[in-house]
């Protein structure tokens, strides 16, 4: 999961200039949805077993944080959790070829499946310490946040909607993907919409700090990792090849050059940043090879798009002019691999899952906010199938720090918002 960050004064204008524009707000007829819905005796229950199984929900969150979701390594907590979804009962469960964990709950019409996700992986790597120490009433580990509790919600809501015995008109899938974070580059849930049989018809992802926040917007961004070549030698001795720290340099120059002077004519933000530089055996040696990692995100994709021509542009120019200039040596090559992609979009404030998810957090009388982000959400987005992204509740911060922390208050008003507006979007049988 990853966010736009703002200094205080810019949010608070933002949100200032926001406001006399345009309060967000469900229409009428969705509250008049959501307020009958939650009024129902079942949903009733529901709310209600959800604040029952709050301290093994609490208790559970810190085992399955203990458990390590590395990238690409996510089977070990993936097992576990599908354990706990077949304890829930009254679904189906499965682990797909890739790693996804789903459970399918069948509505009393189906045609439509509707599904709920919480992603499996940290960023952290293997041999990250994740136990879970407590302060006072503050929980800190690795992952605790992001997203281990956003696969809690997701076992609650479930757990709650077979107590409740709660009957949904469509079909509803309980989703725990893989390779959300970083070079995972959203696998698990790109596999489902390209590869897998399922057809999802609406998406709902939880993946976001705190409770009131909607995410309908996704932030586009585009990676790469450029490697240059060369003979490498020694500083002294062979001084005067081809070094492809040097070339690399001149590379990253131009490009950061050109880069600032756009995102500041930009229709939207757009930023840029190399990440990761790596390469070289020693101090005294001519590097055989030198690379980077480079990150690029728009709000939109013509200014994603025009970023990347840039930094494609800034390659070659650093490259053919660092070549050009050389004496004997032999020419430095290049290789340039594209390692993300995740396009922009928004679901439109209209949509009926956007103003369902408003609807419900009105109903808890909190005012909704909507917000852009980068996440699992981006994928259907980009396919035109209606997602949001929803709170996992509490309060935590320091999301992909190793003090990341996260405090049950109110925790379970986020399970409760996510049940309400899964059930309103999958439709209650009477």
């Amino acid at each position: 999961m990853k966010y736009f960050l703002f200094t205080a004064s810019f949010l608070t204008l933002s949100i200032s200039v926001f406001a006399q524009a345009k309060k967000p707000g469900a229409q009428e007829k969705y509250l008049t949805e959501v307020a009958a819905i939650a009024k129902n005796n079942a949903v009733k229950a529901a709310f209600a077993e959800i604040d029952r199984l709050n301290p093994q929900t609490t208790e559970e969150l810190i085992q399955l944080t203990e458990i390590p979701a590395p990238p690409f390594m996510e089977g070990t907590r993936g097992l576990k959790y599908k354990q706990m979804l077949e304890e829930a009962g009254g679904v189906k469960v499965w682990m797909d070829s890739i790693g996804n964990v789903l459970a399918l709950r069948k509505g009393t019409v189906g045609g439509r499946i509707v599904a709920i996700d919480g992603h499996l992986d940290t960023v952290f790597p293997e041999g990250t310490d994740v136990r879970v120490k407590q302060k006072g009433d503050t929980l800190f580990a690795p992952g605790i946040g992001d997203n281990t509790r956003g696969l809690m919600v997701v076992l609650t809501v479930l757990r709650a909607m077979e107590k409740a015995q709660i009957q949904t008109k469509d079909d509803v899938l309980f989703v725990a993907t893989v390779g959300e974070e970083g070079n995972g580059d959203l696998r698990g849930v790109k596999y489902l919409f390209d590869k897998s049989a399922i057809k999802i018809d609406s998406w709902i992802s939880i993946d976001s700090d705190g409770v009131g926040g909607i995410s309908n917007q996704g932030t586009g961004s585009i990676r790469y990792k450029v490697t240059v070549s060369g003979p490498g030698g020694h500083s002294w001795g062979d001084f005067g090849l081809v070094n492809p720290h040097h070339a690399l340099g001149k590379m990253i120059n131009y490009f950061s050059d050109a880069a600032a002077q756009f995102s500041a004519v930009a229709k939207t933000k757009t930023s840029f940043n190399v990440g990761k530089i790596g390469g070289g055996t020693s101090v005294n040696s001519i590097p055989f090879e030198s690379w980077m990692e480079v990150d690029m995100r728009s709000e939109d994709d013509e200014s994603l798009t025009t970023m990347d021509s840039i930094f494609k542009a800034s390659l070659q120019k650093g490259l053919t002019e660092y070549n050009n200039n050389r004496k004997t040596s032999p020419a430095l090559s290049m290789q340039v691999d594209q390692i993300g992609f995740r396009p922009s979009g928004i679901t439109p404030e209209e949509s009926s899952l956007v103003q369902r998810s408003m609807a419900a957090i009105q109903s808890f009388g909190i005012t909704p906010s909507l917000f852009i982000m980068s996440g699992n959400a981006n994928w259907p987005i980009s396919k035109g199938i209606p997602a949001v992204t929803l709170g996992w509740g509490g309060k935590s911060d320091n999301s992909h720090a190793l003090d990341e922390w996260w405090i049950d208050d109110q925790g379970t008003d986020a399970i409760k918002l996510a049940f309400l507006t899964l059930v309103a979007e999958a439709g209650i049988s009477q």
